[in-house]
């Protein structure tokens, strides 16, 4: 895998990540607690995360060529879906209940609660059906988990640290039609080279 493609799946999930419920529930739970505990915490969600996609994506890779391309496209499409009909709204207010949490005492509590945020809040996320989308794709595991894990990690500190003033430079809508466009493309591409073989 080339570290163009590599650099392209950083960017995908890190732009797919902006406009999502996990991300809101960052900065909530930034405002009402130290950030460096908020970033540390959703980190090693989003890291955990990680890896149950990439397993799960290495399960697929276990189907025949065709069954697992078509459930890659499927995947793609269903994202696309996902960015392009369900309003944003709907993503912040999911966010906004999951990260009010009370500001605890202590350092470890406070990265306990993001940790406990995130990782729940990710279970059959976007990102982590893409990223298995991604580890059965490319079949490099550890490249995939690393990329996905280091853009995530990226979304958790922006969050954590300037997650407000981002929202009103870049508009969440923005980001949810671009990535609902780039996964309509790769999943129609999928297709493609399905009926093509």
């Amino acid at each position: 895998m080339s570290v163009g493609a590599l650099f392209g799946v950083f960017a995908l999930i890190f732009v797919l990540e902006l406009p999502d419920k996990t991300m809101i529930a960052t900065i909530v739970m930034s405002s009402r607690a130290r950030p460096l505990a908020v970033a540390l915490g959703a980190s090693a969600g989003f890291i955990v995360q990680m890896g149950i996609a990439v397993g799960a994506g290495g399960l697929l890779t276990l189907l025949p060529p065709r069954i697992k391309d078509f459930i890659v496209g499927l995947l793609f499409l269903a994202g696309a879906a996902y960015l392009l009909l369900v309003k944003e709204m709907v993503a912040e207010e999911e966010g906004e209940r999951a990260g009010e949490v009370e500001k605890s005492a202590t350092w470890a509590r406070e990265i306990f609660t993001a940790f406990g945020v995130i990782f729940i809040g990710e279970f059959g996320d976007l990102t982590q059906i893409q990223a298995a989308n991604f580890a059965a794709k490319f079949h490099q595991p550890i490249e995939i988990f690393a990329t996905c894990s280091a853009a995530l990690i990226c979304v958790a500190f922006l969050g954590a640290f300037a997650g407000q003033a981002l929202q009103r430079v870049v508009p969440l809508s923005k980001i949810r039609l671009g990535g609902g466009l780039i996964f309509l493309g790769l999943g129609a591409y999928t297709f493609f080279n399905l009926a093509m073989t």
